[in-house]
């Protein structure tokens, strides 16, 4: 039964957790392209608010469970699930080592004046992420699939 319920644990929180990055990536990251320094600004603390307490913990929650799961499946569940683990600490490592510098860098910052627009880093450190929680997704539906 624990097997049963980590599995979909595993692939419900990987699945959220990729669907908002794509969401972000296909729109929302778009827009906020094309706004203006300010409106920028103030959408992106917004924005902020709402993201940062849930997606660390959901991250690894489904972290710690594909783990577990890895010693409790048998066949292919016992490797893909610690794999996909391994892709979910990625995730949270391109996060708090690429994203979320950028993000804490835009704290407190004027809406006007000099400034290096992040934007296009951030961009490019949210499409590594949003990569590595596809492949992870993949890798759990394989071996949700696979595993007796």
């Amino acid at each position: 039964m624990l097997k049963e319920v980590l599995t979909g644990v595993v692939l419900i929180g990987t699945g959220t957790v990729t669907g908002i990055f794509v969401a972000v990536l296909v729109s929302v990251a778009p827009a906020m392209a094309v706004m203006d320094r300010a409106d920028y600004l103030r959408a992106h603390a917004l924005l902020g608010k709402g993201y940062h307490p849930l997606m660390p913990v959901l991250v690894n929650v489904v972290t710690l469970s594909g783990f577990v799961l890895g010693v409790l499946a048998e066949g292919p569940g016992r490797v893909l699930f610690p794999v996909a683990s391994v892709l979910l600490i990625g995730v949270q490592a391109v996060s708090h080592l690429g994203n979320v510098p950028i993000n804490r860098s835009l704290a407190g910052l004027a809406a006007d004046g000099p400034w290096q627009d992040p934007r296009p880093l951030w961009r490019a450190w949210h499409r590594l992420r949003t990569a590595l929680a596809a492949l992870a997704l993949t890798t759990v539906t394989v071996a949700a699939l696979a595993t007796p």
